[in-house]
């Protein structure tokens, strides 16, 4: 998994943003709203649980409750709004809705019949019920 500390850079821009911001807790200080945002960062790219947050980030039920208050007050959507008008060209990213798909994967059909060969049926033992007694 890549790194999801936050830059100088990216502290600076939040800096400057949360500054602004009413309804963003930042914390104690610094430090603090930083690793707050670094665990978010953590938890979306981890795909985890909320009780599965390292303690390195702090509690999670902490964590958690800031994340939902940031939600409900529209701080995560004016971040990104205010992030975005400076666009980062480290990262690409690809969108996997153009690549093609086999066509069972979309519900077509599937072959469930199966052909034999004609070296298997001559290799077998014959049995009774395959060949009349002449």
């Amino acid at each position: 998994m890549t790194d999801i500390r936050l830059s100088d850079e990216e502290r600076g821009k939040m800096r400057e943003f949360l500054r602004q911001e009413p309804h963003a807790y930042v914390g104690q200080d610094e430090d603090s709203c930083r690793h707050f945002v670094e665990a978010v960062k953590w938890m979306s790219r981890s795909g985890a649980q909320w009780r599965l947050l390292p303690a390195e980030y702090g509690a999670w039920n902490t964590v958690y409750k800031r994340f939902v208050r940031w939600c409900a007050a529209g701080v995560w959507e004016r971040l990104l709004a205010a992030l975005a008008c400076d666009p980062d060209t480290e990262h690409g990213m690809l969108d996997a809705t153009i690549m093609r798909a086999h066509p069972c994967a979309a519900g077509a059909q599937k072959n469930t019949g199966t052909k034999r060969s004609g070296a298997v049926g001559a290799a077998s033992v014959a049995n009774s019920t395959s060949r009349s007694m002449a």
